[in-house]
């Protein structure tokens, strides 16, 4: 089928499009299987606790994907799944399901738990300006579409333990390729289980133990019990993109155990060698080296901690723009203070441009839409793509519309909501602030009779107070004011 007639609004015919696969190890052309309906899965939460902020570099990493195949003109279908089953505490075969886990320790119903940590995750994704997906299937609602899916493959690829019916990885071709995992360290990230045949096979289905008081589990041909949480990516995204598709995302972390459990479902399944997805994509870990990463801990950094400091949720967003998907990001409160700083300037300078109106030099924004193209085409280097769109606001050789204009371009593959927002709506009051905005206003209407009347010692004596209180007064800025954020 031919791809169909696509351009950039208002600018040439896209440039196509390379993106690096995890899976050759090397940058391809994209070339969809059906330009008319793009397919992408990405693996989504498991909903046993808040997302952390490491957990949700892998979104901003997809929308940037999906921000940039739409912008060329590909109707898309994205399936960001839930994970509210199936999950245990580690990538292993042994443990306790994260799901069930969560409910002992907090002696809450298992359903209850899902539902608001799954929108909770939601809300993250919104406050992110991540657009939704397609659909965000429940791993709990395709049970009976996981035990057919095992039922079929059972014969061939599986065998029965005790405690589940295990997938037998040496019955396809070049299991762990993705990972290169056939070595030493990459087996002892599994856990052993007694009778397995080798180190690396994995569950499909866990039955429960005998006594074992869990709150989800189903019947099946192996037994009561829960389905092994590889399964359920292989089944929902065969069943919502077909049994070959697109682009499989996720965090580099999938990429040694996850996924290729995944390909090896999916080939078993096919008789075949495809793995399922023709690009598989990751992104790379979010390091903070206070080590506040991991949930395993109890206290983590979530996207609410942040804006708790006084950070706008888009800052996280620009900070992770400005290194590459595939590069490790090290996070810390300086570098977000950096990235709140960049956007604040950014919004000014447009509220300054869209004040102008109408009218100005007739330049043309063409060549920053070709540069932008080039750069997110390049395996969406975004970092390139952000001292363009400094530029192109800062061109006066073009019209202030003209530049507004060209920011939609932007924005539609940045997503960092330029066109809309005030800088205003970045100023977000932390929680250990001890004044709120009316006694500011309240101050600073004194500070200015103050300085009306000369009494400068007045006047420095009220900023001294709301710089205590943290405030930041700026003297000659429209705004007046602004939260100061703590980086320490």
């Amino acid at each position: 089928m031919p791809p169909p007639a696509r351009s950039l609004r208002g600018a040439h015919d896209p440039l196509p499009t390379t993106l690096y696969n995890s899976l050759s190890r090397q940058l391809e052309t994209f070339t969809p299987i059906d330009p008319t309906n793009v397919g992408i899965y990405s693996c989504g939460p498991t909903v046993y606790n808040y997302a952390h902020i490491g957990n949700l570099r892998a979104y901003v990493f997809t929308d940037t994907l999906s921000r940039v195949l739409t912008w060329k003109g590909y109707p898309l279908t994205h399936i960001i799944n839930i994970t509210d089953v199936g999950h245990l505490i580690s990538d292993a075969d042994v443990g306790d399901d994260k799901m069930e886990a969560a409910a002992k320790a907090s002696g809450q119903d298992i359903w209850a738990i899902a539902r608001h940590y799954t929108e909770a995750f939601k809300r993250n994704l919104d406050d992110l300006n991540i657009r939704p997906p397609s659909k965000f299937p429940l791993a709990t609602d395709h049970i009976e579409g996981m035990i057919a899916f095992g039922k079929a493959i059972a014969d061939k690829h599986c065998y029965q333990l005790p405690d589940g019916l295990y997938f037998d990885t040496s019955t396809v071709p070049d299991y762990g390729r993705l990972a290169r995992s056939q070595d030493d360290a990459g087996e002892s990230r599994i856990d052993p289980v007694e009778g397995k045949r080798h180190p690396q096979d994995f569950a499909i289905w866990r039955t429960s133990a005998p006594g074992e008081n869990r709150q989800m589990e189903w019947d099946s041909p192996w037994g009561r019990g829960a389905p092994g949480w590889h399964l359920e990516c292989s089944v929902m995204s065969k069943q919502y993109l077909g049994d070959t598709f697109d682009i499989h995302t996720g965090g580099i972390d999938h990429r040694e155990i996850h996924h290729p459990n995944e390909i090896a479902q999916n080939q078993a399944h096919c008789e075949c060698g495809d793995t399922g997805a023709t690009l598989w994509m990751h992104n790379n870990f979010l390091v903070e080296r206070s080590g506040k990463m991991s949930k395993s801990g109890g206290a983590f950094t979530t996207l609410q901690t942040l804006v708790d400091r006084g950070f706008h949720p888009l800052a996280y967003r620009l900070m992770c723009l400005q290194a590459h998907y595939r590069s490790e990001l090290e996070f810390s409160w300086e570098n977000l203070a950096a990235a709140q700083t960049r956007l604040k300037r950014l919004a000014m300078t447009v509220e300054t441009l869209a004040a102008r109106g109408p009218g100005g030099p007739s330049g043309s924004a063409r060549d920053y839409r070709e540069r932008l193209d080039a750069a997110v085409s390049d395996d969406l280097a975004t970092p390139r793509a952000l001292p363009i769109l400094d530029e192109l606001l800062a061109d006066k050789r073009i019209a202030p519309a003209d530049r507004l204009d060209a920011l939609v371009d932007f924005d539609a593959v940045l997503g960092l909501d330029l066109g809309t927002i005030r800088r205003e709506d970045l100023r977000i009051r932390p929680v250990t602030a001890t004044i709120d905005e009316a006694t500011i206003a309240a101050r600073l209407s004194a500070r200015r009779d103050a300085r009306a009347a000369k009494d400068f010692d007045t006047s420095d004596a009220i900023r001294d107070e709301l710089a205590a209180a943290g405030v930041e007064v700026m003297d000659g800025d429209s705004l007046g004011w602004d939260w100061k954020t703590a980086v320490e």
